[in-house]
């Protein structure tokens, strides 16, 4: 289903037309004939990163009809979205990724893109509740995490994408962005060349076993050793992990950065030793920020765990059949993969939530965000 002409450009992604749900859908709540495959189309097939016709199993519906049920969820959802996405953009760090979404055009698919935004202050001891925020867009364009966030100032953890690049110009207005880089992206490489356990595999299997790299074994051990400092500070405040980090981690650093120097100065241009080193050493302000910053992680696994659901699940729905689609999936994945994050069961949120929200009062919204919400108690039969 393509977009209608007349719909608003999303501010977040100025490249797609987003359809105005509300518009559609003024005031949408499934009747009791049709709650029940609604629910479970909402919850059930977004929680588990699967296609919509797995809903519509042992129910007499079409799948048009539970496309429909999606959108106009994705309406009434609107107003916690909103909230949501005020939240998570208030965060003095963010974590950020994307992942690619196939999508259906004539005759064959594109290549869309689904960005994450991940709000997470418990590693530094933050009591604000976790979120994230997804959206769609039709391709990878730098435009689409500029938009996404115009109006963010603070620290943000992702990888080397040039698209993020006009982020942290020091000129950017409302405010700086702060590039910190991911220890775990840099070290995935050396690991990959020192994998002694993947080479027994091979081995055992009768195949020939990759060379051991032992500069990248070494790479690997002075990697871990941070990792393991970070391990027993994490959750506690910004201050205490600073220090930490200022006592131990700092002079490991030093010894990192004046080991791969020398290393690299002794291999050739083209080795994938040097090619790893030299990544980290382009950037090596933006590896070593969390010596001065408590805040930071050494890795963007909080967004990379966000949206790993997506990259499994693509095996199952292969594609979305229209942006339309791939901006409803985005709506649905921040509610869901927020709950997750919260302890929260989404399909008993959503069967709640869309069963309250077009009668609960509009200045009491935040009572319906994941982290807020509570079911109502179960009211007992009347007697006849």
């Amino acid at each position: 289903m393509s977009d209608s002409p007349g719909a608003p450009r999303n501010p977040r992604s100025p490249g797609v037309r987003t359809p105005d749900f509300a518009a559609l859908h003024p005031s949408y709540r499934p009747r009791e004939s049709e709650s029940a495959p609604a629910k479970t189309t909402l919850a059930q097939c977004f929680r588990g990163f699967l296609p919509i016709r797995h809903a519509k199993e042992g129910v007499p519906l079409s799948l048009s009809t539970l496309a429909d049920q999606v959108g106009a969820g994705c309406a009434v959802l609107e107003p916690i979205l909103r909230r949501m996405e005020a939240h998570v953009f208030a965060a003095e760090r963010l974590h950020g990724d994307d992942t690619t979404v196939p999508v259906l055009a004539k005759g064959k698919t594109d290549t869309g893109r689904c960005w994450v935004y991940v709000r997470d202050d418990r590693p530094f001891g933050g009591t604000a509740p976790p979120a994230a925020m997804f959206y769609y867009s039709r391709d990878r364009a730098g435009e689409h995490p500029q938009a996404h966030l115009a109006n963010y100032a603070g620290i943000f953890q992702a990888d080397a994408y040039s698209g993020y690049n006009k982020l942290y110009e020091p000129d950017r207005k409302p405010g700086p962005i702060l590039e910190a880089a991911c220890w775990v992206h840099a070290r995935r490489p050396f690991f990959v060349m020192a994998d002694l356990a993947e080479n027994a595999r091979r081995k055992a299997q009768g195949k020939t076993p990759a060379p051991i790299s032992p500069i990248a074994l070494e790479a690997v051990r002075r990697i871990d050793a941070l990792f393991e400092i970070e391990r027993s500070i994490n959750g506690q405040s910004a201050g205490q992990r600073r220090a930490v980090r200022q006592e131990l981690s700092a002079p490991l650093i030093a010894d990192l950065e004046s080991w791969m120097r020398e290393q690299r100065a002794k291999l050739s241009r083209g080795n994938d030793v040097a090619k790893a080193m030299e990544y980290m050493l382009k950037r090596w302000p933006a590896f070593t920020r969390f010596l001065d910053d408590g805040r930071i992680c050494l890795s963007n696994n909080a967004a990379e765990r966000a949206i790993r659901g997506i990259a499994l699940g693509r095996k199952s729905w292969l594609f979305a059949g229209s942006d339309r689609g791939g901006q409803r999936a985005a709506v649905m994945y921040s509610i869901i993969v927020t709950a997750k994050m919260n302890d929260i069961d989404p399909q008993a949120l959503l069967a709640d939530v869309l069963n309250r929200i077009a009668e609960h009062p509009a200045n009491r919204i935040d009572e319906l965000l994941p982290w807020n919400w509570r079911p109502l108690p179960a009211r007992s039969d009347q007697a006849a």
